[in-house]
């Protein structure tokens, strides 16, 4: 979204409306294949570009009455056409001229998850997520125009061959709803907006992983949440037992990889090759004595944070005691937030201080 100068920067989203301003006259086709041009020629590398009209981007499989008729039934994705427009680097959509995004109201997770309103639930899908807050810029000299904003991302996405799924509020007791709180807590209050600001959302169906835009706007700002599907490439590497053993006696402690789900003390089924080697450490060493402490990453309340962290690690406790285990030899403790090894200013810093951590007794 950064660059050496705004007018450099301007993507397919502006184009498209510059232009529409000087060809008035032209038919809807032509103003789009033009204006798909003009990006071509202006466009940087990580921007859209697309050849054509914005119905040839599209490469439809459905007529689009077929389109608004499957969407109106019951979402469904594989009812959706194609996109195979050429996208640059996420978020894929420039925020318009005059606008700028909004300072600390972004996050860039290369691995995340959003909740999409799809007319009769929420979808809520994983992958490369790109979220912004937008308000007018100080040297605009213009007023705040939810409508200037929602137009050019719509123009933009369609034209990219994206399809609006819903438009509206959405319902307040399903955005309410612990799980999808969960999920969308992460993010800034101006990238998600207030539950009763209309939103819009999109999906551009595509065979390199699809694309969910959901926008919204309140009276001084705009939102954008831009994810791409993909599935986690994963970094983490399990610490058998003699390696935990090493570590414990070098330092006192060591952390492990436990998952847990999201905002819960469930431990997930992945982690339970790491419990193991936690069994089989203090196995090996009867007299072996552990605290079993919990972090979290500094998002959300502090107490809320601190209360999370001592029921995971009480969780890690209790899946030890109950494979014969003493009690006696473990306690656990939680931490929250405040005992952090990396900055919370990251999302390669947050997963680091989401930790279980081993301390020897």
């Amino acid at each position: 979204m950064k660059g050496t100068s705004r007018t450099t920067r301007t993507t397919l989203l502006f184009a498209m409306l510059a232009l529409s301003a000087t060809a008035c006259d032209r038919s809807t086709a032509a103003a789009a294949g033009d204006a798909a041009q003009q990006a071509q020629a202006t466009a940087p590398g990580d921007s859209l570009a697309i050849s054509g009209t914005a119905e040839s981007a599209a490469s439809a499989d459905l007529p689009a009455a077929d389109v608004a008729d499957a969407v109106a039934a019951g979402f469904d994705i594989a009812a959706l056409p194609a996109s195979t427009a050429e996208l640059g680097a996420l978020p894929y959509f420039s925020i318009p001229d005059g606008y700028s995004e909004t300072p600390r109201q972004g996050r860039r997770l290369e691995h995340g998850e959003a909740a999409f309103w799809v007319g009769d639930r929420f979808e809520t899908v994983e992958g490369q997520v790109h979220a912004l807050g937008m308000r007018v810029a100080r040297d605009a000299g213009k007023d705040f125009s939810a409508t200037e904003i929602a137009r050019n991302i719509e123009h933009a996405v369609t034209a990219a061959g994206g399809v609006k799924v819903y438009s509206g509020e959405e319902p307040s007791d399903a955005r309410q709803d612990k799980a999808i709180q969960a999920v969308m807590r992460d993010y800034p209050p101006e990238a998600k907006c207030l539950v009763m600001h209309p939103v819009d959302v999109y999906v551009l169906r595509r065979d390199d992983g699809n694309v969910w835009v959901r926008a919204c706007s309140g009276r001084h700002f705009s939102g954008l949440i831009v994810l791409r599907e993909r599935a986690l490439v994963p970094t983490s590497a399990l610490l058998p037992a003699d390696a935990l053993r090493a570590k414990i006696d070098a330092d006192g402690r060591v952390a492990i990889q436990v998952n847990f789900a999201v905002d819960k003390a469930d431990i997930l089924p992945a982690s339970q090759p790491q419990v193991d080697q936690v069994l089989q450490l203090l196995r090996d060493d009867p007299a072996l004595r552990l605290s079993i402490d919990g972090h979290t990453d500094a998002s959300g309340d502090a107490a809320h944070n601190q209360r999370l962290s001592e029921a995971r690690a009480k969780a890690v406790v209790a899946a030890l005691t109950t494979q014969g285990i003493a009690a006696e030899r473990l306690q656990a403790k939680g931490h929250g937030q405040a005992q952090p090894v990396a900055d919370n200013a990251t999302e390669e810093g947050k997963a680091r201080n989401r930790r279980v951590e081993l301390v020897k007794r």
